[in-house]
């Protein structure tokens, strides 16, 4: 059982404590019947079981309204814990449509119902071969056609690539240069001249592609927000969405945490369970304080940009950077109070030490995150 002691703490209101335990509860029952053989049809079946189970509710917001980040790391970290598909599946459904979100048209945002059923699967597209984290790099074009844009190039690393039913684009528009040259689009996977170049597989398996994009033609409509934001608009988005990723490599580390209590009280040495041992105890209690920190962390940056805070770029880039490092750090302890089991294919520790490992590349390296709280220390 989880420590959830946490959800005590002044970061969170009644409505959050409920969220969580509901959610704890569901995922607990709902997730176990879901074959994860096939990675595809597994992601679509937790987006409908999510969506039908009205669990998808917190990744768009209604007209008018903000992201409730606090919920959205309470259901990261809660489905983290529990199966990371799970978590990487609803994650998608919120940073795929965050731009609608937050900028979309009333036409546009007619998608945010289907995605928030789970009958509709959303992507984030921002990443190219030629340029990840240095989003001004992006050399992908959209083209005004008269009352259309044409889009060129490709993007690369796109999580549900492949699988979505819509894709937010990101593509140079010329209005200036570097950051201030981008667009954002609305991009059905339907679109003509849309294709999968490549599917991408992982250490740990997700629904990841190679995206071409040759000649899509998209109506005026389309466009999010207004020409030459789409820098603005990438960046909000995963302002809200960065510090979710540290509560999923929270989940994450909780669960290894767990898992390493549970064996070091069962397994025996010398006719002694191993959690007598003091270097076993110190172990522990390093595992244990990083979590906390971590935790710290995590809500800190949620609560914040739920109080107002314009930006909180510092606060998630603090806990993306600690919560996923700290994640390793406990995870790979895990493994080695298992011993030989901890590297059985099929452990859970060993599978957790697999999906963590991308969370400190994905959104944000950790060291353009250690790029981002020391230039916002030093200005």
């Amino acid at each position: 059982m989880a420590d959830t002691s946490f959800l005590a703490w002044p970061f969170f209101e009644d409505r959050h404590r409920a969220f969580a335990a509901a959610l704890d509860a569901w995922a607990a029952g709902a997730l176990g019947g879901i074959d994860h053989a096939d990675t595809d049809a597994a992601c679509r079946a937790l987006v409908a079981a999510l969506g039908r189970d009205g669990w998808l509710a917190p990744t768009a917001a209604d007209a008018g309204e903000r992201l409730d980040v606090r919920t959205l790391c309470l259901a990261r970290e809660t489905l983290a814990r529990h199966d990371g598909l799970a978590d990487f599946t609803f994650a998608m459904q919120g940073l795929g449509t965050g731009a609608i979100s937050l900028f979309g048209t009333p036409e546009q945002r007619r998608w945010l119902e289907a995605t928030r059923a789970g009958r509709a699967i959303a992507a984030f597209a921002l990443t190219e071969p030629q340029s990840g984290s240095d989003v001004a790099a992006s050399t992908m074009t959209a083209r005004r056609d008269g009352d259309a844009f044409v889009l060129e190039g490709e993007k690369t690393w796109i999580s549900n690539g492949g699988i979505a039913d819509l894709y937010t684009v990101f593509a140079r528009t010329g209005e200036a240069p570097g950051a201030r040259g981008l667009s954002a689009f609305l991009v059905p996977a339907d679109a003509p001249g849309l294709g999968v170049a490549e599917r991408l597989h992982t250490i740990a398996p997700h629904p990841l592609a190679r995206l071409r994009f040759a000649g899509v033609r998209v109506p005026a409509a389309a466009l999010i927000g207004r020409p030459g934001e789409g820098f603005k608009i990438a960046m909000s988005v995963l302002d809200v969405f960065r510090a979710t990723v540290a509560a999923a490599a929270l989940g994450f580390a909780r669960r290894a945490l767990d898992e390493a209590v549970a064996r070091v009280k069962a397994r025996r040495v010398q006719g002694a369970p191993l959690a007598e041992l003091q270097m076993v105890q110190g172990h522990i209690a390093d595992m244990a304080l990083a979590v906390d920190a971590a935790a710290l962390l995590v809500y800190r940056a949620a609560w914040t940009k739920d109080a107002g805070a314009a930006r909180v770029t510092r606060e998630a880039a603090m806990a993306k950077l600690h919560a996923t490092e700290a994640a390793q750090q406990v995870i790979d302890l895990a493994v080695q109070l298992h011993g030989g089991d901890g590297v059985r294919s099929g452990a859970v520790v060993e599978r957790l030490y697999r999906e963590i490992r991308a969370l400190r590349i994905y959104e944000g390296a950790s060291d353009v995150q250690r790029v981002v709280i020391a230039r916002a220390t030093l200005g």
